[in-house]
């Protein structure tokens, strides 16, 4: 194996004891070197190799998708997989991965033994780890390194029994190091070793011939079987370690499933690096049970400090259902400690309270004066009228200084409580006390909604955001004749056009259509600024997702259709391009969050109204997007498009609404109201639209009039 400078520097240490090990104490040459690591790799694997059984399972679905209606999901293998004994009496471990197509039967060979038949014991849905038992004995179990000797640095080898028929044969060998502990929050090992489906469910070996793990797909963003199999054999791979498997390892024989254990709360603001500060709490959590309070700081968890939300998680995740921790928390100026929390399993959807407004945006406030009262709301029973200025709400009424303030004080109640709420009228001024039932959110859009929608006073007491850099590329993109294979270009005011065609005066910041390069990472994206662009009025941001093969060429054709609009409604459109003609992988989120944060610092964001939007595969890299990167997006709209993973559940500081579409001719429609269904199960609102006579095209004009009032509703009370 080649090895760059960097890595051979980091591994010179370890090189050089294996060679002082293999031969007399001298000056070796080079070969010697290589000779010595060599034989001592091939040794380390024929030590581990009689514990590494072969695995061939028959029947079961085709395709594996993480839960009924999750999307097309990954085609299966046909070859064998890879388990590690555990047990002497028949207990083998091996990625839940290699069984998610749910087997009809599944097949074991030891080597040195006959093919035998397996069944599953049980299953770790943290770790995504399943239990084999067959009738064996007197089995060989390999020795585990400790997780306190587990270095950065060392040699692991990952192997597997798939490439090679005799289990008898030595097992398939990748060569790395470990690259990192304590990841995927607290549950495994890091190795650039390459894993994939060829050594799932087999071990991560050190150089002595112990095992530091068991290989699974794996990632902090996703959950389920096959969460992290997109970047296999991507130098990023993990191992669970086996010190954790074997104390757990009691619990699974007795045919108990795992399950992550969940206290049952958000963080207060966005990223995982600040103070673990409590934003929300899951209704009947362990959180809730405990007696916990939204505001209230984490600062230690069974003895150990917690300084941010990242610390919190690491220490959180690899606890189990069921397991108990002592909690102390900051309320106030006050340290408060909470024994025996006890962990749960399945965290109980969140519902969002509706009180039914549209507050006006940009207004610093006090209060917030109502743009918008939903016929047959919460707040028209109780008599709320636009224009009027709601200046306290709550169960014992407190003061609310902006729209900021008053969204964060509704999340933290449920449908169901009676509220008071101080108005002061429009008319007259007059300051009153109404009182008002909140309801779940319902799934509805407006027909209309009223302009203007901005008070303009974004900036008042907030620093100004820095100016774009000025782009080289010329800003009239639109076509003279319009756009005759987008769907949803709506007829155009001619007046409203020549108005926007003249000359105007050189604006603060460069509008229209541009184009823009991430200079670190060499990608590319576009972006439409409305014409009228002013950095004290809030604006949306819709990111585009391409469908595959277009790779940023329909840009232009979105600026086009969302001009009226964006300029009426305040949006900015942005269209990051995949890296690949086929579409888009998962593994290009971190990427595109980089260009969408990029273009969060440069203009003034109404992040309540942030909206992965796409068709077909673009759409399904939309539900991706906005289920992984949570703390930037609001809201996801898609055409023809699955899920394609499994939805996360619903949660109160970090609200997600859905409007899903599809043409009544499209293959997939069938699935696309199913993933609709399931989204609603989670209690996500949800608006679905199904287009008559249309198969993958675009909006049609009426769908696009409920999308565009669905993205001016989405910071709805």
């Amino acid at each position: 194996m080649t090895f760059t400078r960097s890595r051979t520097a980091r591994l010179w240490g370890t090189v050089a004891a294996v060679a002082l090990l293999a031969a007399p104490v001298s000056a070796q040459p080079k070969a010697d070197i290589n000779e010595a690591t060599e034989k001592a790799m091939k040794a380390a694997s024929a030590k581990v190799a009689p514990s590494i059984v072969k695995i061939e399972t028959a029947g079961g679905a085709e395709t594996v998708s993480e839960k009924k209606g999750a999307g097309p999901g990954i085609r299966k293998g046909v070859g064998p997989t890879t388990g590690l004994v555990v047990s002497p009496d028949g207990y083998i471990i091996s990625s839940a991965f290699n069984f998610a197509n749910k087997p009809a039967n599944i097949f074991v060979t030891v080597p040195g033994r006959e093919r035998v038949v397996a069944k599953i014991v049980a299953n770790d849905q943290s770790r995504m780890l399943t239990l084999l038992k067959v009738e064996l004995k007197d089995l060989p179990v390999p020795d585990a390194v400790p997780k306190k000797d587990v270095e950065i640095g060392q040699w692991g080898l990952t192997l597997g029994r798939t490439l090679d028929n005799s289990v008898d044969h030595p097992p398939s060998m990748s060569v790395g190091i470990v690259s990192a502990t304590n990841r995927i929050w607290g549950k495994a090992i890091q190795t650039d070793a390459k894993t994939s489906p060829v050594n799932y469910g087999g071990p991560l070996v050190s150089i002595e011939g112990r095992v530091y793990g068991v290989v699974v797909p794996a990632s902090n963003r996703a959950e389920g079987e096959t969460a992290g199999v997109d970047v296999y054999d991507g130098g990023i791979g993990f191992a669970v370690p086996l010190e954790d498997i074997l104390k757990s390892l009691p619990r699974l024989k007795a045919g108990q499933d795992l399950r992550r254990g969940l206290l049952g709360v958000q963080p207060k603001g966005e990223g995982v690096y600040n103070p673990a500060v409590v934003g929300a709490i899951q209704p009947d959590s362990a959180a809730a049970r405990a007696g916990l309070q939204v505001n209230d700081k984490i600062v230690e968890l069974n003895g150990k400090k917690v300084q941010d939300y990242s610390a919190l998680q690491h220490l959180l995740g690899p606890l189990y259902e069921n397991d108990e921790v002592a909690l102390k928390v900051m309320r106030g100026d006050k340290e408060m400690e909470f024994k025996g929390v006890k962990l749960l399993g399945i965290a109980t959807a969140y519902v969002r309270a509706y009180l039914g407004i549209l507050p006006m945006r940009d207004d610093p406030g006090p209060g917030v004066e109502v743009r918008f009262v939903y016929p047959k709301s919460p707040a028209e029973t109780a008599g709320i009228k636009v224009g009027d200025r709601i200046m306290k709400f709550g169960l014992n009424p407190q003061p609310i200084q902006n729209r900021t303030a008053f969204l964060n004080a509704i999340q933290t109640l449920v449908p169901g409580v009676e509220v008071k709420i101080e108005v002061k009228r429009k008319e007259g001024g007059k300051v009153e006390t109404v009182l008002a039932k909140l309801v779940p959110t319902p799934d509805e859009v407006p027909d209309k909604l009223p302009l203007p929608s901005s008070a303009g006073k974004a900036l008042e007491g907030q620093p100004k955001p820095k100016d774009p850099p000025k782009d080289p590329f010329p800003k009239d993109p639109f076509p003279p004749k319009g756009l005759s294979d987008v769907r949803a270009v709506v007829g155009q005011d001619e007046k409203k056009d020549d108005k926007k065609d003249e000359k105007k005066d050189k604006p603060k910041v460069e509008t229209g259509f541009v184009t823009r390069t991430n200079a670190a990472l060499g990608r590319e994206y576009w972006m439409y600024i409305p014409d009228n662009y002013d950095a004290n009025v809030s604006h949306g941001l819709i990111v585009w997702f391409h469908a595959a093969g277009q790779g940023g060429k329909d840009g232009e054709k979105m600026a086009r259709t969302f001009r009226d609009f964006a300029e009426d409604n305040h949006f900015i459109i942005m269209g990051p391009k995949a890296n690949g003609a086929d579409g888009w992988v998962a593994s290009e989120t971190e990427l595109v969050m980089q260009d969408v944060k990029t273009v969060l610092g440069q203009y003034t964001i109404d992040r309540t109204r942030v909206v992965a939007h796409g068709m077909a595969s673009g759409g399904q890299m939309a539900f991706y997007v906005g289920f992984n990167a949570r703390d930037v997006f609001r809201g996801v709209g898609t055409l023809g498009a699955t899920l394609g993973t499994a939805p996360k559940d619903s949660v109160a500081n970090q609200p997600l609404s859905f409007f899903i579409s599809g043409g009544d001719k499209d293959p997939l429609i069938k699935e696309i109201v199913e993933h609709k269904n399931l989204l609603s199960e989670k209690r996500f609102p949800v608006i679905f639209r199904e287009m008559k006579e249309s198969g993958k095209e675009y909006f049609d004009e009426t769908t696009f009039k409920d999308f565009l009032n669905w993205l001016d509703s989405l910071d709805r009370i």
